[in-house]
């Protein structure tokens, strides 16, 4: 059946709607919880059981937060080929994630509220669609999760295969996310 069982969760949402049933299922399932600037405060008023990137990676985040999640130990922890890259992700002391749940800035609503063009380039998500499209790209080894009506679906898998995923469902899921970065 070859399932998964995420242990480790990187969660950035331009759009936090349900966010709160999201953490305390992944928390009853014992997920640790990585998240990114407005996210990682929301979770704060759900739980204290969440990680910043900055704090994950070591790294502070740049350029008014243009650059947070392109690091070397985030894309390394979901990339990761389990069967092959797990002794250099030991050496460097990173580790693998294996769920992502990302939703992208709303661009095009941007656009279609009459913004500037200065306004409209910060709305430009550039850290998400890699993300997305790195867990997308290992879905044999990670379960990417890119609209919150998912979140439902995520859950029912996972109680249904006592925590884990399965590889049809990461396919699923991963078709969705290639299909949302192409529109995007």
């Amino acid at each position: 059946m070859n399932t998964i069982t995420p242990k480790t969760a990187l969660i950035s949402l331009s759009d936090k709607t349900d966010l709160d049933v999201m953490i305390h299922f992944l928390l009853e399932n014992k997920v640790k919880i990585i998240s990114t600037g407005g996210t990682y405060q929301a979770i704060k008023k759900i739980t204290d059981d969440v990680l910043e990137v900055s704090e994950f990676t070591g790294f502070e985040e740049m350029m008014d937060g243009r650059v947070k999640t392109l690091h070397p130990k985030i894309h390394a922890g979901i990339l990761a080929r389990r069967d092959l890259d797990m002794e250099i992700l030991s050496d460097r002391g990173y580790e693998t994630i294996d769920l992502v749940i990302v939703n992208l800035y709303p661009f095009k609503e941007t656009i279609a509220s009459g913004c500037s063009f200065e306004e409209a380039i910060e709305k430009i998500d550039i850290g998400g669609p890699t993300m997305i499209r790195a867990a997308a790209k290992n879905f044999k080894n990670v379960t990417i999760i890119t609209n919150k009506q998912d979140y439902s679906s995520l859950i029912r898998e996972m109680e249904q295969t006592k925590g884990k995923t399965t590889l049809k469902f990461r396919e699923l899921m991963s078709s969705k996310a290639f299909g949302l970065t192409a529109y995007y």
